[in-house]
């Protein structure tokens, strides 16, 4: 059996290696059925539970490096037989019990508990309606429509918003350059500015009928 390894810490006095994996269930009751539906949710991270003793030999350092490794919380490699057909790229360290024994021995057992730790999925897509693309780990496929054909129809009717929007802006547009007309209509309450001029001009007009009679009598009149 190969020695487990935790980093580069090797675990030779190991005493028992335990395994567990747990699937996530959601258990589904049908009126009629005897027995209980369970809708896999997918799968529980994997547990290794392990104990042993540290090496007199090395067993301060040891415990000191495992210490460290299980306070700060950072993934590390375990490799192990029991875990070859996990495909476990990294776990953490959930718990460390350390018990050092008094006496001539003066061993140092401990006990470790690791989980998996998957790698995050990739960031969802970022799109006006959400990523409708990322919805496929969540069974939309099921329902009997292509995720991706949606997002084509979505997108169309996206586009089809913002032509209408730059409708409505132009029209909006039309309307502020209709009340500027209509402003300029209200300036005939004034009056026409121009009125006085074309008075006296009236005027001058009317007085052409005298002015043609003196002209006539002065015509008249001869030396």
């Amino acid at each position: 059996m190969a020695t487990p390894m935790i980093d580069d810490i090797e675990l030779k006095a190991v005493q028992q290696i335990r395994q567990e994996t747990h699937q996530d269930f959601a258990l589904q009751h049908a009126i009629g059925l005897d027995g209980t539906l369970h809708q896999k949710m997918g799968r529980r991270s994997h547990h290794v539970w392990l104990w042993g003793y540290l090496l007199p030999a090395t067993a301060e350092d040891d415990l000191k490096n495992l210490q460290e490794k299980a306070s700060g919380g950072d993934e590390v490699t375990f490799t192990a037989d029991i875990v070859t057909a996990l495909k476990v790229d990294k776990m953490v360290i959930e718990s460390f019990r350390a018990e050092q024994s008094v006496g001539p021995a003066n061993q140092t057992a401990y006990a470790i508990t690791l989980a998996e730790a998957p790698p995050l999925p990739p960031p969802a897509e970022v799109s006006s309606f959400g990523g409708l693309g990322g919805l496929d780990g969540f069974g939309v496929g099921d329902l009997g429509f292509d995720p991706g054909a949606l997002g084509d129809v979505l997108s169309d009717v996206a586009d089809q918003a913002g032509g209408i929007m730059d409708s409505v802006d132009s029209a909006l547009d039309a309307v502020q350059q209709l009340g500027s007309l209509a402003g300029l209509a209200d300036l005939g309450k004034i009056g026409n500015p121009l009125s006085p001029i074309t008075d006296k001009v009236g005027e001058l007009g009317d007085l052409s009928g005298p002015t043609q009679d003196l002209s006539n009598a002065a015509g008249g009149i001869k030396p």
